[in-house]
């Protein structure tokens, strides 16, 4: 998520041809992408960021963008910029941390209600160290912008560590109105599996930060009441299905990026096992396979396509993909399309559902016209809408082509 001026340019080369892009120029402001199954799309950009992280869209139409240098943008219903959102909480960005993901509440009304909103803090007395927070706020807006008041902390990493990386902090609100948040292992592997730390988790709170009685580990004290999963790694991507079954996807070291069905209660193995290597090519994790007591991705890419952004689409204009997921990617500058099967399974959802469908996943499609992607969400007209990641990167409506 980003915002200043970047020229609108028509990318139609031979280089973007022959990395599998297929764009055509259909008017100064828009292009069409083709798929790898061959599916047209048109791809309208409409603003611009600078490092643009997070989008949400509000019940009219407008929506809000979170710049990883902590700025907080409103959009109008073209998404056009409008105006910054005040008293944003301040941040320092280094590395992969900032200002980060932005959620709004169920209850939102016309102009004003609670959102949530993840970003890094530092320890004021040694700012080597940080960690991921999650606040909530009650957002008031204006025709030129908002300000954010009421800002209470409802849940942080515990503990704060040396390093700028894996922070993770996606949020996401369950039909039953609690939230799940995304709690990365920070690039130190062992607090995946150390239940005294909240480090590679998914989270299970109240609105409120509170944990619920019906956690699979509630009752042990501390953050370990909290946790819904473990042993995952680094997770930019958080959705619910229209069952209520969540779908979490993962960084995967060299190698081994994950989509996964996340179940209460269980353990997703890192690092103890992935589908992927040591960066240092001298250590290796053991494979799902071998250690069926972890469970297994529904998806895994290697090569990785460096997964931020994750929606399960439910709208009308792309009626043929109803219930599938789409992924943005980084490293693989794409927009990946995964579909799922599912036959019926018994277990208690994070959503509050006690029956799940046991899912499987297949990538279907990749549309792609490099550049890095760091976000996706659906608009309230159906249309699905990318962040290019980095300075410059553009908000690209995507819609049926013809």
């Amino acid at each position: 998520m980003s915002p200043r001026f970047f020229s609108r340019l028509l990318l139609v080369s031979a280089s973007s041809a022959a990395i599998g892009l297929c764009a055509s120029a259909q008017s100064a402001e828009s292009m069409t992408v083709t798929g790898s199954a061959d599916t047209e799309l048109t791809a309208t950009p409409l603003e611009t960021f600078d490092g643009a992280w997070a989008m949400a869209f509000l019940p009219d139409g407008r929506a809000l963008v979170t710049e990883q240098d902590g700025d907080l943008w409103l959009l109008d219903a073209d998404g056009k910029k409008l105006g910054q959102i005040e008293n944003v909480p301040k941040v320092t960005a280094r590395g992969q941390g900032g200002l980060g993901d932005i959620v709004v509440g169920p209850d939102f009304g016309d102009d004003s209600g609670v959102v949530y909103l993840s970003y890094v803090e530092r320890n004021p007395e040694d700012d080597s160290l940080s960690g991921a927070v999650v606040d909530t706020a009650l957002l008031s807006l204006t025709p030129e912008g908002g300000m954010l008041s009421e800002v209470n902390r409802i849940w942080e990493q515990s503990q704060k560590v040396p390093g700028n990386g894996h922070y993770s902090h996606r949020i996401a609100v369950a039909q039953d109105g609690n939230l799940i948040i995304t709690s990365g292992e920070r690039q130190k592997f062992s607090p995946a599996q150390n239940m005294d730390m909240n480090l590679g988790k998914t989270i299970r709170v109240t609105p409120d930060g509170e944990p619920l009685s019906d956690n699979p580990f509630y009752g042990s004290g501390g953050v370990t009441d909290t946790i819904w999963s473990l042993g995952h790694r680094n997770m930019l991507g958080v959705a619910f299905d229209a069952d209520g079954d969540l779908w979490v996807h993962e960084m995967g070291p060299k190698g081994g990026d994950e989509l996964n069905l996340i179940l209460k209660g269980e353990n997703y193995g890192y690092p103890i096992v992935s589908n992927g290597e040591h960066y240092n090519s001298k250590q290796f994790f053991g494979n799902h396979e071998d250690h069926p007591i972890y469970e297994n991705p529904a998806v895994s890419w290697t090569p990785v396509i460096s997964p931020a952004g994750l929606i399960i689409y439910d709208g009308d204009m792309f009626s043929d993909w109803d219930g599938d997921a789409f992924i943005g990617g980084l490293s693989s500058k794409a927009l990946i399309r995964v579909e799922f099967e599912e036959t019926p399974l018994d277990n208690q959802g994070a959503g509050g559902k006690s029956k799940t469908m046991e899912k499987t996943a297949t990538e279907a499609e990749r549309f792609e016209w490099g550049k890095r992607i760091r976000e996706v969400e659906q608009g309230p007209d159906g249309a699905i809408y990318v962040l290019e990641d980095d300075p410059g990167g553009r908000l690209i409506k995507l819609t049926p082509a013809g």
